[in-house]
């Protein structure tokens, strides 16, 4: 083949490795271009339908949530070349002679049709969960990981040996301010004790007796195998007996050596009307009469507590939602005001736990976190509040938990969004 010839072919080759070229590596570059930017995108909306919700609830709007139910991402890669023949003189000044040769021509396009399927969690399953207070075992667990005891039990408990933890805001807006003061030096006081090491959470399993004693004739085999089976056993009791025991496990609350005199325990028991002689105290739910008659006069050695729905959470802490004065004023976000009609400050009640910020301007302060738009302002998660951070993440994961997606058949909203 002569150089000429190569020459007109070089153009050509070049051409199909280009068009060849993008569509081999498609696959993995798809997945570290699209997966990040979902996952993100992803993250950012579920923390603003969050805590849209939170200020919807300041204002008693309703609150409502759509779930990701599906992403689907097809990306197309279209190509195409074509060779144009054309002719050129043969040599300069020789108009006489021609010769052939080919002009190609390269197409690549890209198309990104992602297909979005929504699907909203207003229903009954949805609502029932919402209004389902955690489980003691819930409480425990939380307050047995990385988060402080105090945070766990400022958010989910309305009253702890019915000391109670603002009651009153677990609602929409309470016209009165809430009882808070004295259930918060309590938990304090524990959260002092925890962070000495002086005070664990954990869980003890111990027999539970189901059935009085009954004489050795009746414990037959038959009977043995069908309580094995049911989790239980028959074991016989101080008196020689048998009954029918299940092994159960307890939450406790263990105190270290610390003395009667100790400044923190002193609190935590006076405030929750402990016995300051114990040193092990069982964890209850909604056992203890709530006019406390029948206490011991050393004091009690339980502590009962009647715990907060994930709804009852949100409208606690939509209390810490600062508003712009005029909706104040103008009563388009309810106020909570005192006997002498002054604005009840809720900041004392959250301080170190939760505060939403309001910001005015077309978009939204450089240190938010996370910002929503609503009733013409800004409303954010300042990013340096680092105990409000914290607060918001376990509220996000918790909200996960608690509303999970599940199977349903309520319907499905499917978008294809176009894209570049």
């Amino acid at each position: 083949m002569s150089s000429r010839r190569r020459s007109d072919l070089c153009p050509l080759i070049v051409a199909i490795l280009a068009t060849m070229g993008p569509g081999c590596t498609l696959g993995p570059r798809t997945i570290e271009q699209g997966r990040l930017r979902y996952n993100e995108a992803v993250k950012a909306t579920t923390e603003q339908q969050l805590l849209l919700n939170i200020v919807r609830l300041r204002y008693t709007d309703t609150p409502s949530s759509l779930s990701i139910a599906n992403i689907a991402d097809q990306q197309e890669i279209v190509s195409s070349l074509k060779a144009i023949p054309f002719f050129t003189s043969a040599g300069a000044g020789d108009l006489g002679s021609y010769r052939g040769s080919v002009l190609p021509q390269a197409e690549f396009s890209r198309a990104i049709r992602p297909t979005l399927s929504y699907t909203p969690i207003d229903d009954q399953e949805f609502t029932r969960r919402l209004f389902t207070p955690i489980t003691l075992d819930g409480i425990t667990y939380l307050a047995k990981t990385t988060w402080p005891v105090s945070t766990v039990f400022r958010l989910y408990l309305e009253n702890l040996n019915w000391v109670s933890n603002a009651q009153s805001a677990s609602g929409p807006t309470p016209r009165m301010p809430p009882d808070y003061g004295e259930f918060l030096n309590g938990v304090s006081a524990l959260q002092r004790l925890s962070d000495r090491g002086q005070a664990v959470l954990y869980n003890q399993e111990q027999d539970e007796k189901l059935t009085d004693g009954v004489d050795a004739g009746d414990n037959t085999p038959t009977a043995a195998v069908e309580a094995a089976k049911a989790g239980m056993e028959y074991r016989r009791d101080d008196k020689g007996r048998w009954a029918v025991v299940k092994k159960k496990v307890h939450p406790l609350l263990r105190v270290g050596k610390v003395g009667d005199t100790d400044s923190d325990f002193a609190t935590f028991c006076r405030t929750f009307k402990l016995d300051p002689k114990k040193r092990t105290f069982e964890l209850t739910t909604e056992k203890l009469d709530p006019f406390l008659e029948g206490t011991p006069a050393a004091g009690l050695d339980t502590l009962d507590m009647e715990t907060r729905s994930l709804l009852q959470v949100l409208f606690f802490v939509a209390n810490g939602v600062t508003v712009p004065p005029c909706h104040a004023t103008s009563g388009i976000a309810p106020q909570t005001v005192q006997a002498d009609g002054t604005p009840f400050d809720w900041r004392p009640v959250f301080e170190g736990l939760f505060k939403v910020c309001w910001a005015d301007g077309k978009k939204p302060p450089p240190f938010a976190h996370v910002a929503i738009r609503y009733q013409g302002y800004w409303f954010y998660i300042d990013k340096r509040d680092r105990d409000t951070m914290a607060t918001f993440n376990l509220l996000v994961e918790l909200s996960r938990l608690e509303l999970g997606a599940k199977a349903t058949t309520a319907p499905i909203l499917t978008l294809p969004l176009g894209g570049p």
